[in-house]
């Protein structure tokens, strides 16, 4: 069993929980902590889990609403932390003295019955990846702080059962508003942050039957958001059959 669970999503801070089910055996992972280490743990609470129950954590990229809280983490509660080699040298996690493993973009990282592979994601940040999961029968993805879509992110999303995808802005609302100009281009730029038409796009160029069990332009109100946007993008349909791009394969890296 497959399951994933948002304990956090802003600019005061992200974090998610993944975990993986294979017989009696439980992996559970943190994808990325914003939170100082109470708040934390009283999200982990109401998601009916404790800090304990965590074994790694994955910073996606350094942002503090993303790593804010990953050191406190690792070192009060001995949580083993994963994440590219530019992520850890923004995070000064070497000056902490910090213990961590590095990943790359497309290696394979097993852990019990959670598989995980990184994606690399157009961002103002060193390094940045995002996430697909597999128990072996299900998978999913999460798709945060990315400024554009690429064929590359286009050929992670295949075949999942569950996306967590970023709708950040408005552009129109975003243009308009009262940020100062450096922010909006920040935001708006290729490698900012994903408006809510570019994630609608997204939606309409993968194979969404196994979405959440329905598609996307299905009834409820978060589909029916994404049916006008996906109308208006002008898509010709879903595409399903994308091929990983070629290139030296990677060691997968086994955790336990």
């Amino acid at each position: 069993m497959l399951r994933v669970c948002s304990l956090g999503s802003g600019s005061g801070g992200n974090a998610l929980v993944v975990e993986a089910t294979d017989g009696l055996a439980t992996s559970r992972v943190l994808i990325d902590n914003g939170f100082n280490l109470r708040q934390l743990v009283r999200r982990l609470e109401r998601a009916g889990l404790a800090v304990e129950a965590i074994d790694a954590v994955f910073i996606t990229h350094e942002h503090s609403d993303h790593s804010a809280g990953v050191a406190a983490l690792a070192f009060r509660h001995n949580v083993p932390v994963f994440c590219t080699a530019g992520t850890a040298a923004a995070c000064g996690l070497d000056e902490q003295t910090l213990t961590w493993t590095r990943i790359e973009a497309g290696q394979l990282v097993e852990l019990g019955a959670l598989r995980m592979e990184p994606f690399a994601v157009p961002h103002d940040a060193s390094e940045p990846v995002q996430f697909t999961f597999s128990d072996g029968v299900r998978r999913a993805a999460v798709l945060t702080d990315a400024g554009e879509c690429s064929a590359s992110i286009l050929d992670a999303l295949v075949g999942l059962h569950a996306l967590v995808l970023e709708c950040n802005h408005d552009a129109r609302m975003l243009l308009q508003g009262a940020y100062p100009p450096f922010l909006k281009q920040r935001i708006a730029g290729a490698r900012g942050h994903l408006s809510n038409d570019q994630a609608a796009a997204i939606l309409s160029q993968i194979d969404r039957t196994s979405l959440g069990g329905r598609s996307p332009t299905s009834s409820g109100a978060t589909s029916a958001t994404y049916r006008c946007s996906i109308s208006r993008s002008g898509s010709t349909g879903a595409r399903s059959d994308r091929r990983k791009h070629e290139g030296p394969a990677r060691p997968a890296l086994h955790l336990r």
